[in-house]
């Protein structure tokens, strides 16, 4: 088979599409033949050198897919060769083939094609594992949304508003800012041009966010902490703006606030298991009933991830960005 290989960390162009040794499928384990991949910020750290997959992973980038079984490993039970799936992975999604935990597994949404299908896995688990069994967000709340444009954001504004929250978001520029009000958003700042803890005060009347979704981090943790509400907490998932910085405890202890830090990738596959299970649960007949959808930019053929991560890098793009194999 072929997959993108990382012979040496880099730029875009040290993706390089090469002929590998096939997977094979371990216990408990299905393989899967790729139709598309999603491109993930994670993926490019990877490229740089700098996100290592986890032991015994695929050491090809690509945290999510979707395609077709071919093969069962052993003791595999509720799956058959032939399923349509799409699948949070660990590595080696941008590939052909990939071996995967069967508690990783989802059946394509009802009503959506396979292809598109290979945006789910990684936006839905983050944001449900973050934004509903950490963070605990309830109807009525108030959650912001850093980078509503992105694939995590797009997810997360959708999400909030299903279950009945008033949704915020931050992004760049009024087209994504459209983009974002269209998928629900109710309070819009643009990063570049306001204050969003200023702006988010005066649209909740002083209140300010329950819950923070955040992938910057160090460079908005003291504005974060200042735009919880009273009993607020704050999931971050992402290191785009730092990995230090100071933090107002006084701050914190006068709002009885929280903070969570979380990573998806290097978690054992049970609690993966766990996770995928309540996306099945609670977030698949949403996309199925047309609630949510997925929000894809656009489509490159696997071969050409190099682009892929250069698109990704400029941030222009409102939602994913697809890679596929056929």
């Amino acid at each position: 088979m072929h997959a993108i290989t990382i012979p040496e960390p880099g730029g875009p162009e040290a993706l390089v599409w090469a002929e590998v040794p096939d997977p094979v499928p371990g216990e408990g384990e299905v393989l899967v033949e790729v139709a598309a991949g999603a491109v993930n910020r994670a993926d490019v750290l990877q490229r740089q050198g700098f996100y290592d997959p986890p032991p015994g992973a695929s050491p090809y980038p690509g945290l999510e897919c979707s395609g077709r079984i071919t093969a069962l490993g052993a003791g595999v039970s509720g799956w058959a060769v032939g399923d349509e799936v799409c699948a949070l992975l660990a590595g080696g999604g941008y590939a052909e083939k990939v071996a995967v935990p069967t508690g990783q597994l989802l059946p394509v949404p009802e009503g959506l094609d396979l292809v598109t299908a290979a945006t789910l896995p990684e936006v839905t688990a983050t944001v449900w594992s973050n934004v509903f069994l950490t963070a605990g967000l309830r109807p009525g709340e108030t959650l912001l949304v850093h980078g509503g444009s992105s694939g995590i954001g797009t997810m997360a504004v959708q999400l909030g508003k299903a279950v009945g929250a008033r949704v915020a978001v931050t992004a760049g520029g009024p087209e994504k800012l459209a983009r974002c009000a269209e998928l629900g958003a109710d309070i819009l700042i643009d990063y570049r041009e306001q204050d969003f803890v200023a702006e988010l005060r005066e649209a909740t009347d002083g209140a300010g966010a329950d819950v923070i979704l955040d992938i910057i981090g160090a460079k908005y943790l003291d504005r974060n902490v200042r735009a919880l509400a009273a009993n607020g907490r704050l999931a971050i998932i992402g290191l785009q703006g730092g990995n230090k910085g100071e933090l107002n405890l006084g701050a914190l202890l006068a709002k009885r606030a929280a903070i969570t830090a979380t990573s998806l990738r290097a978690r054992p596959p049970a609690e993966k298991a766990t996770i995928v299970a309540a996306v099945r649960e609670h977030v698949w007949p949403l996309i199925a009933a047309g609630t949510v959808r997925p929000v894809v930019d656009r489509t490159f053929p696997m071969a050409e991830a190099p682009e892929a991560h250069r698109t990704m890098e400029a941030s222009g793009h409102i939602g994913k960005i697809l890679l596929t194999t056929g």
